[in-house]
Formats: C-alpha cells, sequence, structure tokens
C-alpha cells in the first residue's frame, strides 16, 4: 500500500531500461531481435512489462537503452510507446549505442550504457533514477521502491527476490542484517548467503537499482575513470556502494502488484525456450498466475489496427475451436483445434490442423492437416500440409531445435531445410 505524499516520487524519478541484450540462450529466437523484443503473451513483447511498470507507477521521463540488433526493438517502441508529451514534462528517449565518447567504444556494460548518456539524463534533471532491466516479466509498482529508497536515506535501493538458496546460485546474492542493509554483494556465487533467519533462502538481485541522480552520476563516473572496471552495476558500482556505502534491499513482494485473484508475485526470467514457453502457457490456466486482464495495471503495447479473431466450420472433424488458449487479432481458425495454445496476431490455421501447447508467433500459418504439439513457431512460419511435429523426439531434433523439456522451437530457415 502506498504512504499519502503530497507529491508521488516518480514525478521526480526517471526510469532508465538496459534493453542492449541478445539472450542468446534463446537461440534463434533472438537471432533477428534483442531479448526484449521477443513476443509475450499473444500481443506484447517483453519490454512492455518494465515500460509499463514504469508509466503505472506515475514516472513519466523513460529512457531505453538498445544495442544488439535494435530495429524491431526500436520499430516497437516507436509505434507503442509515442504517446509521451513534452508539454507535459513527459519524455521517451530511445538512446542506441552510437559510440557518443568514443569513436570505438559500444556499450562495454550495463553501467556504461547508463554513463554514455550521463547529458541526455541530465536535460531532464530528475532527483531519482530507478535503472531496470528490460527482459523481465513481472508487476512492479516503483512508486514503493521509492518511497523506501527516501525513508531509508540508503545510497542505493536493490529490488530484491526470495529464492531457494539452490536457485540463488545464478543471481546476484544479498547478504542483509536485520534492517534489510545489505552487507555484501556476490554475482553467482557456488554458497548463496542465507536470508537472516532463513536459512533455506537467499534474497537475489531482480537487476532493479533506485539511485539519487547526483550520487549515481559521481558514482559513474569513478567507475569511469578506474581502468580494471568491468563497467557493470552488479559487478563493480553495486559491490563499490555495499563496501563503501549505504545499499539496502526492496523486497519484491512490498511492492508487486496482484489483481484480486493473484495469490503470489509472479516474476519470471524468460531467458530460456523451455522458461519462455512455460511462462506463456502459464497465461492459459482458468486463473493464471499472471493477469493480463487487470485493468487498474495494464500492459501497455502497440495495438494493431486488425479484424478480429475468426473461427470458421462446424462439422465433426473439422470445427474451429479454441480451448484454454488465447487468440489474437486477425487469426482464423479454419476447421481447426488449438488447445492450451497463444495464437499472436495474424495466425491462420488451416482446416483439420492442430496445435496442442503452442506459442504460435505472428503471422504464422499452419497448413491443413498438420499436428504441432509443444511448439514454439518464430514469426512468419509457414508450416507445410501434413507437418507433424511433438509425436517422434529423435526426428524433431534432427529437422528442427528441441529443447531438454521437449519444447521445439521452428523459424523459417528451418522449414526451408525440410523443402
Amino acid at each position: 500500500m502506498r504512504d499519502t505524499y503530497a507529491q508521488p516520487l516518480a514525478r521526480d524519478a526517471m526510469a532508465y531500461v538496459l534493453a542492449g541484450g541478445r539472450g542468446s540462450r534463446l537461440y534463434d529466437l533472438t537471432d533477428n531481435r534483442a531479448k526484449p523484443a521477443v513476443y509475450f503473451g499473444g500481443v506484447s513483447r517483453i519490454i512492455d512489462f518494465a515500460l509499463s511498470n514504469a508509466i503505472n507507477s506515475g514516472i513519466r521521463r523513460i529512457g531505453v537503452a538498445t544495442q544488439y540488433k535494435a530495429h524491431s526493438l526500436i520499430r516497437h517502441m516507436q509505434r507503442a510507446w509515442n504517446f509521451m508529451r513534452p508539454e507535459r514534462n513527459e519524455s521517451f528517449d530511445i538512446l542506441p549505442a552510437s559510440q557518443r565518447i568514443s569513436e570505438n567504444a559500444w556499450y562495454e556494460g550495463t553501467a556504461d550504457a547508463v554513463y554514455q548518456n550521463l547529458d541526455i539524463i541530465a536535460s531532464h534533471a530528475p532527483k531519482y533514477m530507478v535503472i531496470l532491466a528490460g527482459d523481465h516479466i513481472y508487476k512492479m509498482d516503483y512508486e514503493l521502491m521509492l518511497q523506501q529508497h527516501v525513508a531509508t536515506g540508503a545510497d542505493v535501493t536493490i529490488g530484491c527476490l526470495v529464492v531457494k538458496r539452490e536457485e540463488a546460485k545464478g543471481f546476484g546474492v544479498m547478504a542483509v542484517d536485520a534492517n534489510a542493509v545489505i552487507t555484501d554483494f556476490v554475482e553467482k556465487p557456488e554458497n548463496p548467503p542465507a536470508i537472516p533467519g532463513d536459512p533455506e533462502h537467499s534474497l537475489a538481485s531482480m537487476g532493479i537499482y533506485v539511485f539519487d541522480t547526483k550520487f549515481l552520476f559521481d558514482a559513474l563516473r569513478r567507475d569511469a575513470e578506474d581502468p580494471n572496471s568491468s563497467r557493470d552495476f552488479g559487478k563493480d558500482i553495486i559491490p563499490d556502494i555495499v563496501k563503501n556505502g549505504k545499499a539496502v534491499a526492496h523486497r519484491f513482494t512490498d511492492s508487486c502488484i496482484r489483481a484480486a485473484e493473484e495469490i503470489g508475485e509472479y516474476w519470471r526470467d524468460v531467458g530460456t525456450l523451455d522458461a519462455y514457453f512455460e511462462a506463456n502457457l502459464d497465461l492459459t490456466d482458468v486463473v493464471p498466475a499472471l493477469n493480463m486482464y487487470d485493468r487498474d495495471w495494464p500492459i501497455w503495447t502497440d495495438q494493431v489496427v486488425a479484424a478480429p479473431a475468426k473461427f470458421v466450420h462446424d462439422i465433426e472433424g473439422r470445427r474451429g475451436m479454441a480451448i484454454s488458449s488465447l487468440i489474437s487479432q486477425d487469426c482464423i481458425v479454419s476447421g481447426a483445434i488449438a488447445r492450451r495454445s497463444l495464437l499472436f496476431t495474424g495466425v491462420k490455421m488451416g482446416s483439420y490442423s492442430s496445435v496442442d501447447e503452442g506459442v504460435i508467433l505472428p503471422y504464422c500459418n499452419i497448413g491443413r492437416g498438420a499436428r504441432l504439439k509443444r511448439v514454439i513457431l518464430d514469426s512468419g512460419v509457414r508450416i507445410p500440409e501434413g507437418l507433424v511435429v511433438g509425436e517422434d523426439p529423435v526426428l524433431d531434433a534432427k529437422r528442427f531445435r528441441r529443447t531438454e523439456g521437449g519444447v521445439v522451437l521452428i523459424n523459417k530457415a528451418m522449414i526451408e531445410r525440410l523443402k
């Protein structure tokens, strides 16, 4: 619950989203797009969650640092996020790595991606900076984190998750005292420090940081002068503050957004194909763990102008149906059936075809009689008539990319090789 302030702290804040990463563990899905630009949830992109959290929290100045194969991401943001109005003291800056500091230097790390744009940030004169990762799925009120930051007098406040100690080995992990002051910060430790009084769990960093702007600028300038720095928040900036300043942990459970039927807090790193697949299918549950229908905390995105979804034919064996599925605009399910699947914009399913547990990205075409199970289709894929996927693991692995969890990823190049 928010405290009562004469003016929300978010009005004096700028959100800075780090969206330059490839996401190599998504393999072919990120061959031509950065991880934050990957489609999610039927209508959205991954980056829409961090940006929507900022807008819904009351932040009206936003910067997004891009780098790896950024065209798809930039095009999406230009279309979906062009409603900010300068006359209302709002701004939305897309900040590609552009060798602004040196003619041969791209963004060298997460901290450098902020440092290279200090002059642009300064032109907006924010009092606080909220640094965000652009590649996670969650709903969070950053105003509550800002309030804790101010109330504790922290130099940096770090968003954190409570995770099992074994799972914490893949995160930046915090050791804290009884007042949530961080006493140590280690990246991907073999023996993660436990939460005081809870030996089975650790506090893992979400990659969300709140700073007073002046303090952040000073820290980044010092880091830029250090020839031994890797220019990274988790490896350099944060450990230095923990050692020489005051770093405080903010638990996600204190600011996560839950609609009435959402029981627990929902945060996912969809950095692997299996995790991406399962997070999408989470949305097909009768009561999903993540509520995309919450009108009080909408996930903003590009609203495509298109016809409604259409289901045609109604005879036995050739009936257009969708069960426990999300079907987007401009889809045509023609005498076919989708079960526990997501059909993104413009998907066409031919007669007698079926998809069971599928994440079908925009403008795919599934030919007559095809049977697909536990699949991800990249955008624009045309599945040949009669193709069967998900029933023969050995054959699937030869023709496509099959994960340890039995999920099959198919892109255009793989279909071309079948011909």
